[in-house]
């Protein structure tokens, strides 16, 4: 009932997986402690689960490979680490809070929620000033503090490193893609052959949320290299305009998906002991056209679809790696400084110094 009702309101198929597996982790809490019914689940229960959350590890991938939190000696972004992040249950709580709301106002849940909102005063803004902006409304109550995360984009002498290791035209041309145009990994991927104007050198994605049909403009070598990929292509797959335009590389030909394509990422970067996502390409195109002095910032947000002014305003704070280097240079200057040369014994007094109180100093005399 609940997934339906997602489905009416118009969430993604991935947003409707996303919020089910979010479910089920909290429904194989409740098996676990003495098959306690979903629809009669205590509050206790409810803090016990995100008591839980934070000291267990992830399931892992049979034979995969462990994790860490110590930054990568490229990147710099610290890795997933081996327990849930807090980004993860600040979804699973507000996604655990509304679905018991959907199910008390359907009559077929219990009728408090076990996923309660912060307590707040019988008058809420009672003291508010007129010319400021309400607060927000109030977060759960066991919703952890966000962790307001910095993104990171590539370096121009990194990318070139990995540009240079990617082993296709199909590859080259997706990644040309990404930088250009900001656009997001599955947006990208769901383009047809119709929706590339080399003439224009526009590009058409359908915007994750809105599903809005936007044109975004690309670089004149994303399209040299995707005419080389179309080129060695030609024959092996579909080309009309309602085909699919990314294509795997190996027969059987199927279209490209994401895991395929986040797959062919993590190989480049395990060559170069990296660990950027499709993701950072989306951030290194954020930053290179929000530092253009000649581009307007509002530009920039149109481009990558964001509905808030502030959200593209975080492209124009300063990377954390030009702050190290600026710290860096700052103490390496304070090295190279000369000391001062010591005057020589007979010199005159400096004319900062009067010379009765030198001649105090050195028992010469009175002031």
């Amino acid at each position: 009932m609940w997934l339906r009702d997602l489905q009416a309101a118009g969430r993604s198929a991935l947003t409707q997986r996303s919020y089910g597996v979010d479910l089920l982790r909290w429904f194989r809490f409740l098996w676990a402690i003495d098959e306690v019914p979903w629809n009669h689940a205590p509050r206790a229960e409810a803090r016990d689960f995100f008591r839980w959350i934070q000291l267990t590890d992830k399931p892992r991938r049979p034979g995969g490979s462990a994790v860490s939190e110590a930054p990568n000696p490229v990147t710099g972004k610290t890795g997933p680490g081996r327990k849930y992040a807090s980004s993860t249950r600040g979804h699973s709580e507000t996604v655990l809070r509304g679905f018991y709301d959907f199910h008390r106002d359907a009559g077929s849940g219990p009728m408090i929620n076990p996923f309660p909102l912060v307590r707040r005063k019988a008058r809420p803004n009672v003291h508010h000033n007129p010319i400021e902006p309400y607060r927000n409304e109030p977060s759960g109550l066991y919703r952890p503090r966000r962790v307001q995360r910095v993104p990171r984009s590539i370096p121009d002498e990194k990318f070139n490193e990995l540009f240079a290791q990617l082993g296709s035209h199909r590859d080259r041309a997706l990644v040309a893609f990404w930088v250009s145009t900001g656009a997001r990994a599955a947006e990208l991927l769901g383009a047809h052959h119709g929706d590339a104007d080399p003439g224009q050198q526009l590009i058409t994605v359908i915007r994750k949320g809105t599903r809005a049909i936007q044109q975004l403009p690309a670089s004149p070598d994303a399209f040299v290299w995707l005419r080389l990929y179309q080129a060695q292509m030609q024959g092996l797959v579909p080309a009309e305009s309602d085909d699919p335009l990314w294509w795997t590389l190996r027969r059987p030909f199927r279209p490209l998906t994401y895991h395929a394509a986040h797959r062919m990422f993590e190989r480049v970067n395990a060559v170069l002991g990296a660990n950027w996502t499709l993701h950072s390409l989306r951030h290194t195109a954020a930053y290179r056209m929000a530092r253009d002095p000649d581009m307007p910032l509002t530009d920039v947000q149109w481009v990558l679809g964001h509905a808030h002014l502030s959200t593209t305003q975080l492209y124009m704070n300063l990377l954390p790696e030009d702050v190290i280097a600026g710290v860096l240079a700052h103490h390496a200057r304070r090295t190279n400084r000369r000391a001062p040369v010591p005057a020589p014994e007979d010199s005159a007094p400096a004319a900062s110094y009067r010379p009765e109180t030198l001649n105090v100093l050195f028992g010469e005399g009175t002031a």
